[in-house]
């Protein structure tokens, strides 16, 4: 305890007394209350350099952040309408849409979205168009989109010009008129046709074209093809066929077509008819008879008569000497190949066998008797007794018929009735 009177200690504890001091150099002075809420120090701002300050550098920026900004939306942009370009189509079932010629891409994109092979949404094609540099190779024609199609299939297939191939068909043995006839009534192609070709000069067969194509163009083609196939083929012709131009294979060849459809007797109707130009034999083919009276309309609508069988034209193989002065129809690739390189035989013969086919015969009585055969199944379908003359017709004195008997001795037989014995 204490003793009244004695000094107190140091407030720090401290002997020294160097608390006291302290205290007394951090006294602070009483002040107002609004300079107390004064800082004591506040530093000054230290100043931004010219170049921070230049409008060049602010402008940088602020072009810098609108380039980042229009890069985000475009990305965002490419990629949303890449999934719209590859996504499947509205198409529910495939649909032919046709582009007409000089058509812009703006009005492509309305009519493909009118027809329903794309969405609302034209400004997906016209960017896909865009994206892969084919503003400028976008194909008028017809095209067939496939159900579903994405735009992406629908822009390449336009761009690829995959247009609809329409197919036509022309069937051998027909004669020019026909087969311009059947051009004229195919809707698909356009155009007239002013001249009717010349008989044998087109080749029947399969032709594809796409809608737009001319008349004319097919003929052309059918045209060319004809007479790349006549040079080949008479390169490698029979060298003992008795035939001088290639115009002469053709008038064969057109026989041969129209005296058979059956593919494996060309060859044999081509020797009989070769076999007889070489003998000096009159060919007396019906079907050269028809032509000389009906010429390009190919069908006579009834059998022959006799009065048509005597009847003088520049076709009638029963009057005149070797081949007609033309074509009867337009020849197909076989029968072309058989005029050149006929079957190896003797045959001067052949008559319908009933069936469909031919009896071919070497010797006049061998086919008196196929004749015989054949009328004996006609009558038979008829219901009626076989005629005397078609049971037993007998043969003639000799094998070549005379001048006399020739109108009723045929290479085929088919058209002449019962035959008739040598005088």
């Amino acid at each position: 305890m204490l003793g009244v009177g004695e000094p107190e200690p140091p407030i720090s504890g401290r002997p020294d007394g160097l608390g006291g001091s302290v205290m007394e150099t951090k006294r602070i002075t009483p002040r107002s209350p609004r300079a107390a809420l004064e800082p004591d120090h506040v530093p000054v701002p230290r100043r931004r350099s010219r170049r921070a300050r230049n409008p060049l550098v602010i402008m940088g920026n602020a072009v810098f952040t609108a380039l980042v900004l229009v890069l985000i939306v475009a990305g965002g942009a490419v990629v949303f309408g890449k999934s719209r370009f590859e996504a499947p189509g509205p198409l529910q079932e495939d649909k032919i849409v046709t582009i007409p010629p000089r058509t812009g891409m703006l009005d492509i994109a309305d009519l493909l979205n009118r027809e329903g092979v794309v969405d609302a949404n034209r400004f997906v094609f016209i960017g896909g168009v865009f994206a892969l540099k084919a503003r400028s190779d976008l194909k008028a024609g017809e095209y067939l989109f496939p159900k579903r199609a994405s735009m992406k299939d629908v822009v390449e297939t336009i761009l690829e010009g995959k247009v609809v191939q329409h197919q036509l068909t022309i069937p051998e043995g027909l004669t020019s008129e026909q087969i311009v006839a059947r051009l004229l009534e195919n809707d698909v192609l356009s155009g007239n046709i002013k001249d009717v070709p010349r008989e044998g000069s087109l080749l029947p067969d399969s032709y594809h074209f796409n809608r737009g194509f001319t008349r004319g163009q097919v003929l052309q083609r059918m045209r060319q093809a004809q007479d790349r196939l006549v040079r080949e083929v008479w390169d490698r012709r029979n060298p003992d066929l008795p035939l001088k131009t290639p115009d002469q294979l053709v008038i064969l060849a057109s026989i041969i077509e129209k005296e058979t459809g059956k593919p494996e007797e060309r060859t044999r109707i081509a020797a009989v008819l070769a076999n007889r130009l070489k003998q000096k034999m009159k060919l007396q083919s019906d079907p050269t008879i028809i032509y000389g009276l009906v010429f390009g309309k190919g069908a006579l609508g009834h059998p022959l008569t006799k009065s048509e069988i005597a009847q003088p034209t520049p076709y009638n193989t029963y009057i005149i000497d070797g081949l007609p002065p033309g074509p009867i129809a337009n020849p197909g690739r076989a029968s072309i190949e058989a005029a050149a390189n006929p079957a190896r035989t003797k045959e001067l013969y052949f008559v319908a066998d009933g069936t469909g086919g031919h009896a071919f015969a070497e010797s006049y009585e061998q086919h008196v008797k196929n004749v015989a055969r054949l009328r004996a199944i006609e009558h038979e379908l008829r219901g009626e007794a076989p005629a005397p003359e078609a049971q037993t017709p007998p043969a003639p004195a000799r094998t070549t018929p005379s001048p006399a008997q020739r109108g009723k001795r045929s290479a085929n037989g088919s058209s002449k009735g019962a035959v008739a014995p040598a005088q």
